[in-house]
């Protein structure tokens, strides 16, 4: 049984079955669809990547394309078998809730070792933090408009996830400034 795609490798996949690319163009469509935030992909790890999902023959070279001097640009498409293992990992993902690793409940679970006025300073910090990201994912995706509406619905999850911590941080902070 072949080794399951990790998360950052379907990501690629997934880029590279809209369309064949190199990875310069790689980096800029995650840049630009603000990926980052939710994935572990680092511009250096993008050649790293590509580099294994060819060897795993889920990618192919297709052409290369003249980059900066002496940099030719190798542009991979994604293979019959590419296509196959990212459809089944995807239709994996979108089904299986996973679990949450988000460093913020690290800090919950040991906030009682800061003063309380400390706690609700650094969720008011959080709050502010939170609706400058929600602009900046608004503002990107107004920037690319119209998106297909795969692209789109990644852009409004982690607004409706931006919300939901927003909502949180206020209950809490109201919460935690009633005990004061």
């Amino acid at each position: 049984m072949p080794a399951e795609l990790t998360e950052s490798e379907v990501t690629v996949l997934g880029l590279i079955a809209e369309r064949p690319r190199h990875g310069f163009d790689l980096e800029k469509v995650i840049d630009e669809r603000g990926m980052r935030q939710w994935t572990q992909i680092g511009f250096s790890s993008i050649y790293y990547l590509l580099g294994k999902l060819d060897k795993r023959g889920l990618i192919e070279e297709v052409a290369v394309e003249a980059g900066g001097p002496g940099r030719p640009r190798r542009v991979y498409a994604i293979t019959a078998a590419g296509r196959a293992a990212a459809a089944e990992r995807t239709a994996q993902l979108l089904a299986e809730p996973s679990a949450t690793t988000a460093p913020v409940l690290v800090g919950m679970a040991n906030w009682p070792l800061i003063p309380p006025a400390e706690s609700i300073a650094a969720l008011r910090r959080r709050s502010d933090a939170l609706v400058r990201k929600k602009a900046e994912v608004l503002a990107a995706r107004d920037a690319q408009q119209p998106l297909p509406d795969f692209v789109d619905a990644v852009f409004e999850y982690s607004v409706v996830m931006l919300d939901a911590e927003l909502s949180w941080v206020a209950r809490t902070l109201t919460s935690l400034e009633r005990k004061r």
